[in-house]
Formats: structure tokens, sequence, C-alpha cells
């Protein structure tokens, strides 16, 4: 799987606790969060959904913007996922593969 610096959000229900990472690999990290191999929040609080993302360029571009995202209000993070993903879908699906098409992915940034 080639390394595409993205920013994720995860939420454990609709409206649930979220929880904001960034990755080269979305998908490997997605299924640590999801076997409780990372310590901490995601395990603690039982944050598993992928309900949205973003690729970039770089990855330093993708630490910013994880940054920037987890300095906003609640309301701003929620609204974030509900213009893209206004259901809360899961976007990462039962075999592991990342929906990146349609509402809650997005392409690389410019």
């Amino acid at each position: 799987m080639p390394k595409r610096p993205s920013v994720y959000i995860l939420a454990s229900d609709i409206h649930g606790t979220l929880y904001i990472g960034v990755t080269a690999r979305l998908e490997d990290r997605i299924a640590e969060h999801r076997q409780d191999l990372i310590d901490g929040f995601s395990e603690r609080y039982g944050v598993h959904r992928l309900v949205y993302f973003e690729f970039h360029k770089t990855m330093d571009e993708a630490i910013k913007r994880e940054k920037q995202i987890k300095k906003w209000k609640r309301a701003w993070k929620i609204r974030l996922i509900e213009q893209l993903n206004p259901e809360w879908r899961d976007l990462m699906d039962e075999t592991g593969v990342i929906q990146n098409t349609g509402p809650g992915g997005q392409a690389e940034s410019n």
C-alpha cells in the first residue's frame, strides 16, 4: 500500500466522541485503531468509526491540517464531517478498504 499523508476523524458513534489523527497509511492505521492496538484515547473511548478523511501531498501539510482541526470548536468539527458525510457512515468497509469516493473523503489538497 503506497504512502498517502492523510488527516482522519474517528467517532465512537453519531455525534459521539471524536478522535483526530494523521498518518501516511490510512487503511493500516484505522485497522490498528479498530483492533485496539494503539494504547490511549481511541482504545479507551471506543472511537473506531472512520467518519472523515482528507489526503495531502506531503506529511508536513497533513500535520499542519491536523493541528488546525484539533484547535477547532467541536461544532466546527461536526460541520466538517456532516458537509461530506451527513449520515456519519463508516468510510472503511468490512474488508478494510477505505471508501475514498463519495461523502467523507476528500481528494488531495492543492
